[in-house]
């Protein structure tokens, strides 16, 4: 298999994973980091896959990166964006440019790599556009305001931009995790677990799996949806509002 594939911040828990499922299942990968080096390194060493730094929040830099993507010989198949920000304050306290890092990181980060990719992917009818989003998106929860916005902006935008692109023959989809067990998450008290009715945390595995899945051709048909991975807390919430 020779379809290249991008995944934004490819040192964390779910990162890594995805990584590791997609170079296992014989894409070639290449992943950005931000600051942990050396994770870095051990990754591609272990995977083979090509580490580029980019600090998603700095927008001159990811706009010249985009830049870069359009000018490679090699087009990409797919594109991951999994790495994310989060701001946690009250609705009523946010800090107006605290928010504005975690949009930059998690949209407008996205909408400028789409640019970088897009072009190769209509151009050869084939790809596969995926990003990672939130439960809280569609879920009040007390303290996500500004990262629920975040992820709900990117769910709308990737909906418009399945129809601009489906016709060229790529996709474009949302994979919204729950509680994942990772060090993003912190310190999970046992009885938030057990509210959830597979009645444990997601793993990192699962998401990258979901990954997998999104891009290999049985998946054509799937296009401008948000597949949650939840073990069924969503439906828990909304059945308990």
């Amino acid at each position: 298999m020779a379809d290249r594939v991008l995944v934004t911040g490819g040192t964390g828990g779910i990162g890594g994973a995805i990584v590791r499922r997609l170079a296992a299942d014989g894409y070639p990968v290449t992943f950005t980091w931000r600051s942990d080096e050396a994770t870095a390194r051990a990754l591609a060493e272990e995977t083979g896959a090509e580490a580029l730094r980019l600090d998603l929040a700095d927008r001159p830099a990811v706009t010249a990166f985009a830049e870069g993507l359009q000018a490679r010989d090699e087009a990409f198949y797919g594109f991951v964006h999994n790495a994310g920000a989060t701001h946690d304050a009250l609705a009523a306290t946010i800090d107006i440019e605290r928010a504005a890092e975690v949009m930059q990181v998690n949209l407008f980060a996205f909408m400028a790599l789409v640019k970088g990719v897009v072009r190769g992917m209509t151009a050869a009818r084939r790809g596969r556009i995926l990003a990672i989003g939130a439960l809280a998106a569609s879920r009040g929860i007390v303290g996500n305001g500004a990262y629920a916005a975040s992820k709900a902006a990117l769910e709308s935008y990737v909906r418009t931009l399945m129809t601009e692109v489906a016709r060229r023959g790529v996709t474009a989809n949302v994979i919204a995790p729950g509680w994942i067990d990772t060090a993003m998450a912190g310190e999970t008290p046992p009885v938030l677990a057990k509210s959830i009715p597979a009645q444990r945390l997601g793993k990192a595995t699962e998401i990258a799996a979901t990954v997998a899945f999104l891009l290999r051709d049985e998946a054509a048909y799937v296009n401008g949806t948000t597949l949650t991975v939840d073990g069924g807390l969503g439906g828990l919430l909304a059945a308990t509002k």
